[in-house]
């Protein structure tokens, strides 16, 4: 749960890949549908809701969902994971350590007054440093715990692209007022993970509007003089 809701809709091309980033849910995550053109196989990050659009989305582009990506385990970004598995097949990633908030997904229901959402223990483990192709490109698992001690971001170096959940936003940072959060530690991922990237590595937040590495080091009040 982060700091800005809302954002717009759009696609954008990174030959040869197709990136398809749309809000979902109440607190309008952002959720990103990454593919390699030729194969058609995609990577979902975050759906935590409208799974339904989801599936138009993939349908729209013909792609076969390879692997689900999940940041952190917020309802709003883990909240359809299990329905979006259970229709197509693909394996849930989740960083272990946020295990425990899976267990309180009532409570997380009631923050926001919505269905409780059927959840389940991750298939792979999104450990650090952990290995991925993503839409045909090396990716690699950042763990960046202080949102929430298991938050992860994905770093593709190819496209120099940062899939950044809710640890870094536009101008601000992921909360560290909920469960599992912590704010010495955000800013230590922060500064040793996240700004040790090149400047011009494209930033897309979990909420809102995308950024760069390089803007956020000289504007983000949170990380100046960092």
């Amino acid at each position: 749960m982060g700091w800005f809701p809302g954002s717009t809709r759009h696609s954008s091309l990174i030959a040869p890949m197709i990136h398809e980033i749309f809000p979902v849910g109440p607190l309008a995550c952002n959720c990103s549908i990454l593919a390699d053109e030729i194969s058609r196989r995609a990577t979902v990050i975050d759906p935590g809701a409208d799974i339904d659009t989801i599936l138009s989305v993939l349908k729209q582009h013909y792609l076969t969902v390879e692997q689900i990506i999940i940041t952190h385990a917020h309802i709003d970004h883990v909240g359809g994971a299990v329905r979006l598995k259970r229709l197509t097949g693909a394996p849930i990633y989740m960083n272990q350590h946020d295990l425990p908030l899976l267990k309180m997904m009532d409570m997380q229901a009631g923050w926001l007054g919505v269905p409780v959402p059927e959840v389940s223990a991750p298939d792979v483990d999104a450990s650090d440093l952990l290995a991925l192709t993503i839409a045909g490109e090396p990716a690699k698992v950042l763990h960046t715990p202080g949102h929430t001690e298991g938050s992860i971001c994905l770093y593709l170096p190819t496209p120099q692209l940062l899939l950044a959940g809710d640890t870094l936003f536009a101008g601000s940072i992921g909360r560290t007022d909920l469960p599992g959060g912590d704010l010495r530690k955000i800013l230590r991922s922060l500064k040793e993970r996240l700004l040790t990237l090149p400047d011009a590595t494209r930033v897309i937040p979990g909420h809102g509007p995308e950024t760069t590495i390089g803007e956020e080091r000289e504007t983000n009040p949170f990380l100046i003089n960092s």
